[in-house]
């Protein structure tokens, strides 16, 4: 039985990082600047009370969280650092170095929660990627602009989650976004937990290609590829993900396995699961960026029920420092497909009706909303209702089921 340190939920209610530890034998210590965002929640709560104590520091001054995770580990050793939450990656590498235990270098950590910092990186790295520049005041905005022509895409530069993204492709899209970009910083944009947006913004050629998310774990500095989501958009102007399928490395995409590795060696990537997201494009691929971290937005399930395989257990059993590392057989793996449930208008969510029918096919479905909550329809992930997950021998049979169930399921939702 190994003692864990976890450090926040992903979501503020993903709880699979919890459920995999105790379905290992393991205990957990649970850090967190506010208890109460888990405890509230009744379901989310059964799985958090399991903890064997909780730190809570509501200013998170790593100082004093440093003191506060090594008494604990004086109590009881820690034997892993687990963090799936963007803002929390820094201090989780800087404790697991504390405690000399496996994980991403706080080197690397820190260069990854910001995305100008990695282009400029990769760029002195030689890595072919868009046109970028950086603004911290509303001129610097207008001048890069100016300097790098539509279409572009700004983004801040520590976010995470498609937050704030806006899109000009055309000249008509910079005169209406005009009065926005005059103001645009200081953004303040509240991550929660206390944490705020650091007003650096990137600005970068908006690309064109297929999406796709690629999801490696690092072991001892050797880079993994389990898979690939292909990614389904909505259309413009909203940044959040509609879909995807999930395919399972099967070596059929050596190329693209030579530029993640050189993307990760260029950050220094060496412990730990990496989410890297790739335009492909005519010119080949192009990083979109480099998330430090397991997948998010529940798609970790995704990638289990391909590989029949819990990826939350073999992070634990990799960051436990675990050899050999018990990699799936991916060979044996099928495509697995998702689908997000959606308002179309904005309104108050009145209810969910699934399909009146039943396939082995669907393998997990979920409604993120409350009675009663407002919703709307999405422009960034987080305004998505819930999802439906699909396996099948083939991706076609996946993809059907999967829209056959949102097509047969019924939202309800009451205008304001």
């Amino acid at each position: 039985m190994a003692h864990l340190l976890i450090i926040e939920l992903p979501g503020g209610n993903d709880t699979d990082i919890v459920q995999a530890a105790l379905a290992l034998g393991h205990e957990f210590t649970f850090l967190t600047q506010d208890i109460s965002l888990y405890t509230r929640q009744p379901v989310v709560a059964t799985w958090v009370n399991q903890a064997v104590r909780v730190i809570e520091s509501r200013d998170f001054d790593y100082p004093s969280v440093l003191a506060q995770v090594l008494q604990a580990h004086e109590v009881q050793p820690l034997d892993a650092v687990i963090c799936l939450l963007d803002i929390r990656l820094i201090e989780a590498a800087r404790l697991a170095k504390a405690l000399e235990l496996n994980y991403l270098n706080p080197d690397s950590a820190t260069l990854l929660r910001d995305k100008f910092n990695v282009r400029t990186r990769l760029a002195q790295a030689g890595i072919e990627q868009p046109e970028f520049a950086l603004a911290t005041n509303n001129a610097q905005i207008q001048q890069a602009i100016d300097a790098l022509g539509l279409p572009i895409l700004l983004k801040p530069s520590d976010g995470y989650g498609s937050q704030n993204i806006l899109t000009l492709l055309t000249q008509a899209d910079l005169q209406r976004a005009q009065p926005l970009l005059t103001q645009l910083l200081p953004m303040a944009s509240d991550y929660g937990l206390g944490v705020m947006s650091n007003d650096r913004l990137l600005i970068e050629r908006y690309m064109s290609g297929v999406f796709i998310g690629c999801d490696t774990l690092t072991v001892n500095g050797t880079h993994h590829l389990l898979g690939i989501h292909e990614k389904l958009m909505f259309s413009p102007p909203s940044f959040a993900i509609k879909g995807g399928c999930f395919l399972p490395n099967q070596g059929e995409w050596p190329g693209l396995e030579d530029y993640l590795k050189r993307l990760l060696n260029a950050v220094g990537f060496d412990c730990g699961a990496a989410h890297i997201e790739i335009m492909l494009t005519p010119q080949g691929p192009r990083l979109v960026e480099i998330n430090p971290r397991l997948v998010g937005a529940k798609i970790a399930r995704l990638v289990a029920y391909s590989l029949n395989c819990s990826v939350h257990e073999l992070l634990i059993q990799l960051h436990l420092g675990l050899e050999p590392l018990p990699l799936p057989d991916t060979q044996r793996a099928q495509p697995a497909v998702s689908r997000w449930f959606i308002a179309e208008n904005t309104g108050q969510f009145a209810g969910f009706t699934p399909p009146q029918w039943q396939n082995e096919g669907i393998k997990c479905t979920e409604i993120l909303k409350k009675i009663g909550d407002t919703v709307s329809y999405p422009f960034e992930n987080a305004q998505r209702l819930g999802y439906v997950m699909a396996c099948c021998p083939t991706r076609q049979e996946a993809e059907h089921l999967a829209e056959k169930y949102i097509e047969d399921s019924r939202i309800a939702i009451h205008s304001h």
